[in-house]
């Protein structure tokens, strides 16, 4: 007798005629099927779209960096004058800067009266202060007036993606027209390093920060100190990293077959229940007639 390969075939076929359809077979198998369509859909957008988790270490992640940080910082004195504007910066490491001008620029405000302030520049990875005042001015005003408005404040490389809610600029917006013309003002910045990795492996370093602020009235033994606007930082150890991930294409097929299995299996229960307990409730029926 020649061997009959079909003997492996563990998906029997059932003849048609052997075979009943139904009114809630129908309407099961078409829920089934809707069913699995939406789930299908809804992995597959999951599939495509991509993926963006978050984690936490304790390293400094630009090593190429020298130990330095690009800072961009853009700000309004609506009521001071541009020559008596200027950034000066210091550090634990020694560095004593006063009216830093390289790579900023000065912009008059009404009609000469105020100035906007932007400049790029760096610091050390240390803790430090730069401000903003008229300690570089040739002569120092009697009364300046330091009230402000903060358009931009960032740390590193600037990071646009629509999934990550950080605080890059958290000071982006500061006003303080309203407040006392004559107060400084401290803004003590905890710098967070980030690190931003896609789907191709590039990286991307910047910075976040949380913002606490103090406005005062500074007065010494000869009198009233010149007022200033003060950024004093220091350097968390803990770096937070963003990686964009994609989910494997096995990952999805297994999640496919899983839901359609699972559906027809659960479908197939479901309407031999149904079906049994119809013909059973017939039979008794049955009876009760005869």
């Amino acid at each position: 007798m020649p061997f009959d390969f079909r003997r492996f075939d563990i998906y029997r076929k059932v003849p048609k005629d052997l075979t009943q359809p139904t009114y809630t077979g129908a309407i099961i198998s078409v829920c089934c099927c809707l069913f699995i369509l939406f789930l299908f859909l809804s992995e597959l957008t999951g599939f495509i779209a991509t993926e963006v988790v978050n984690e936490l270490y304790v390293d400094d992640p630009d090593k190429d960096s020298g130990g330095k940080i690009d800072v961009s910082l853009n700000i309004s004195l609506p009521n001071l004058h541009c020559e008596l504007v200027g950034l000066d910066i210091q550090d634990e490491m020694g560095r004593h800067e006063v009216g830093h001008i390289d790579n900023s620029m000065k912009i008059p405000l009404n009609n000469g009266e105020g100035c906007r302030f932007e400049g790029q520049f760096s610091i050390n990875k240390v803790p430090g202060n730069f401000h903003v005042s008229t300690h570089s001015a040739t002569a120092q005003p009697q009364n300046p007036d330091m009230t402000h408005v903060i358009h931009k404040l960032s740390f590193g490389d600037t990071l646009q993606v629509q999934n990550i809610h950080g605080a890059f600029n958290a000071l982006g917006g500061e006003d303080k027209l309203t407040s006392n013309p004559l107060a400084s003002h401290d803004y003590i910045l905890k710098i967070v390093p980030t690190v931003y990795e896609d789907k191709s492996g590039k990286q991307r370093y910047s910075y976040q920060y949380t913002v606490a602020n103090k406005e005062y009235v500074a007065y010494s033994h000869t009198g009233r100190i010149i007022p200033a606007i003060w950024f004093r930082y220091d350097l968390s150890p803990i770096t937070v990293k963003y990686t964009e991930r994609r989910q494997p294409l096995y990952r999805f097929i297994t999640t496919i077959c899983a839901i359609i299995g699972g559906t027809f299996t659960v479908a197939g229960i479901l309407d031999s229940c149904i079906f049994t307990a119809s013909e059973a409730w017939k039979k008794i029926q049955l009876g009760k007639m005869q």
